[in-house]
């Protein structure tokens, strides 16, 4: 129940019919004194222990919105007590404890759901489906670019400011998972450099240039927390180079409202805005709707633990290829050993 469990229980669940908060769980009682006088929540369904909340209130699921250490241990809790979970992303560290996880669920019967929540707009669907559908000819080549300014704010720094690759792990997971969404394919080999200026208030480095190679199809990359220039859309903007033409388009604007815009360049055409697929639910509010649906048909969600798991090792990659300043292949997620980044 820090500032993103507060977000997630005044303004997401709220928004999704379907589902009923039953309690709340943090270590710091200052966490739930604040969730009772900001978000309004009985100090009845405050619990210090995920134990004793489980007890009280007999849930369906379990929302995991900690920093990342926790991710694996209290996702693994709920599910070791028979709870569906939908866990925030990064997943996890380390892919063999993704792994775990996956496998804990699929023999307790339950759903496990990653919350990569830049999936659940229009753009990129429209954008995956042109790519599926091949109207344009076969995709050669893509290039992303990411700037966003995260200064320190009157409260102090944000976790992001001290991990060890800011950028990476906090922010271009998002971008990572929906390449993987819209071309269909894993990666196979990456190229990373990642710094930090002298001026940086960041403990890793907040800025990073790859190249990743999916399959045939060659990615530019370049992000940045420290930007001076123009703000991107946080789904960055994009450039995909087809065979018969080229895609511009970029997603989710400031505070998850919709920034679509979708534009298609036909070779030796003009150029044509098209048009994006309505959705009922949008951002965070969009994968807490699946998590629902998921678990009420007893199927398994969009952006599972399983398939997220593509998503984790492409991430682990790009930080070991920065971290070691050399090119690096993206481990298979069926690799039953994965060494840490």
């Amino acid at each position: 129940m820090g500032a993103w469990g507060r977000d997630w229980a005044w303004r997401i669940i709220p928004g999704v019919k379907t589902v009923k908060q039953v309690g709340c769980v943090d270590v710091n009682p200052d966490s739930l004194a604040l969730a009772t006088s900001q978000v309004g929540i009985s100090p009845d369904l405050c619990f210090t222990s995920l134990d004793a909340a489980l007890d009280a209130t007999k849930p369906d699921a379990v929302l995991v919105t900690t920093v990342l250490p926790g991710h694996v241990p209290v996702a693994r809790a709920a599910l070791e007590a028979g709870k569906h979970v939908l866990v925030e992303k990064p997943f996890a560290r380390r892919l063999a404890d993704a792994r775990s996880l996956v496998e804990l669920a699929d023999s307790r019967g339950l759903a496990l759901m990653v919350s990569q929540n830049y999936r659940f707009f229009p753009a990129p669907r429209a954008v995956a489906r042109l790519v599926k559908e091949a109207s344009l000819g076969e995709v050669g080549q893509v290039w992303i670019e990411f700037r966003r300014y995260s200064p320190i704010g009157q409260d102090g720094p944000h976790a992001h400011h001290h991990d060890e690759q800011p950028l990476l792990i906090d922010m271009s997971i998002h971008h990572f998972d929906l390449l993987r969404l819209i071309l269909g394919k894993e990666a196979t080999n990456v190229s990373c450099y990642s710094w930090n200026p002298r001026w940086s208030w960041f403990s890793g480095p907040p800025a990073a240039v790859a190249s990743i190679v999916f399959d045939g199809v060659v990615v530019s990359y370049r992000g940045s927390w420290i930007s001076s220039g123009p703000d991107t859309p946080w789904a960055g903007e994009w450039r995909m180079a087809f065979e018969g033409g080229e895609v511009l388009w970029t997603s989710r604007g400031d505070e998850s409202t919709p920034s679509e815009l979708v534009v298609v360049q036909r070779r030796g055409g003009g150029a044509e805005t098209l048009a994006v697929p309505a959705m009922k639910h949008v951002d965070r509010w969009g994968t807490l709707a699946e998590f629902s649906d998921a678990v009420r048909n007893r199927r398994e969600p969009q952006s599972s633990g399983r398939e997220n798991l593509g998503t984790l090792a492409l991430m682990n990659a790009m930080v070991e290829s920065a971290s070691h300043r050399r090119p690096v292949a993206v481990r298979p997620v069926g690799k039953s050993s994965d060494a840490p980044a």
